[in-house]
């Protein structure tokens, strides 16, 4: 049976040689910044929490869990440049899919110019994978605490498409856009470093939009307006979960931003001139919370997000690799 070691050079063996001082095979990575101040994030992915191997590959598993928190510095408006990898699993754990693992996580990394500078491998009873990145900024960072009355509130991309991914999965649909956002999210990492010019605060949305507004509202102090019109979303995603749905909705790892009025227009013209896709949902106002508005402008109660420790409201309800029952969280 492989052990640690052979595990360790079998990971490594799916990565290039990162150019750092100090890389991977010593107790710790030393880095060399090149920049200014450095941004460092860190998440999981957990196995009967966040997937099953029954219904996403190794390769998913892999990219999901290094996507996560390229997400997080793509918010800040950094770019990315190393990241750790701690991973439990099993003692049984197959050496093939190990290398599936690593080539998901490997070709998400070289296509965002990540290296892989250490890490750990331990047993477990399941699957779970810890990463933590680091990126260098070259403006000060987008934080959640910016954004300020009469700034106008933008979404990338399209909402709601992971949770109607997870619907499909439930039902036992394995394929079409709406899974591949649940299982290969793509981190925005090109338009935090474009909306470091232009926006005043900016967050994710892991949780939902309904969750992840009401924390940037928080932290900085006003009240959102969103026009439910204006939600971007998949005409699959308007049919089946509507502009509700799509608010709740987690995993989508967009970018909310909010945008001076004064630059809305240059901003929105540098995204068209880079290809990246973002919609204008709302704006900011004196005031706490969020609120939304529906076309004729009556005022509706915002829906709420997901909380990882609070039940959830549904759940994805698979057959995990053991051939036993297992409720996904269903944000």
């Amino acid at each position: 049976m492989p052990g640690e070691f052979d595990f360790i050079r079998r990971f490594l063996s799916h990565f290039p040689r990162a150019r750092v001082p100090v890389g991977p095979g010593d107790d710790c990575a030393v880095l060399a910044p090149q920049r200014g101040a450095l941004c460092v994030t860190t998440d999981a992915v957990v196995e009967d929490v966040h997937f099953t191997r029954a219904a996403f590959s190794p390769e998913d598993i892999g990219h999901k869990a290094l996507a996560v928190n390229l997400s997080d510095l793509a918010s800040m408006g950094c770019t990315p440049r190393w990241f750790v990898c701690a991973m439990a699993m099993p003692k049984d754990f197959p050496a093939r899919e190990l290398s599936g693992l690593a080539r998901g996580m490997a070709a998400l990394a070289r296509e965002h110019r990540i290296a892989l500078v250490g890490g750990n491998f331990t047993s477990a009873r399941e699957l779970s994978i810890t990463i933590a990145a680091t990126g260098e900024l070259s403006r000060p960072p987008l934080t959640r605490a910016g954004a300020r009355p009469g700034d106008l509130l933008y979404v990338s991309g399209t909402l709601g498409d992971a949770r109607l991914g997870l619907q499909h999965l439930r039902s036992g649909v394995k394929r079409g856009a709406a899974v591949r956002r649940q299982r290969r999210p793509e981190p925005r990492v090109a338009l935090g470093r474009l909306a470091s010019r232009f926006a005043s605060a900016a967050m994710d949305v892991s949780d939902g939009l309904a969750q992840d507004l009401g924390h940037l509202c928080s932290a900085s102090r006003v009240q959102a307006t969103v026009e439910l019109e204006r939600l971007p979303m998949t005409p699959a995603v308007r049919k089946a979960l509507g502009p509700e749905g799509a608010l709740a909705g987690g995993e989508d790892y967009e970018l909310l931003m909010a945008v001076p009025q004064g630059r809305g227009q240059a901003f929105e013209r540098a995204c068209a001139r880079a290809g990246l896709r973002v919609t204008r949902i709302g704006h900011f106002s004196e005031g706490s919370g969020w609120v939304c508005r529906d076309m004729t402008g009556r005022v509706l109660p915002p829906p709420a997000g997901f909380d990882h420790f609070r039940a959830p409201s549904a759940g994805l309800t698979l057959r995990n690799s053991k051939a036993k029952p297992v409720t996904l969280l269903l944000p």
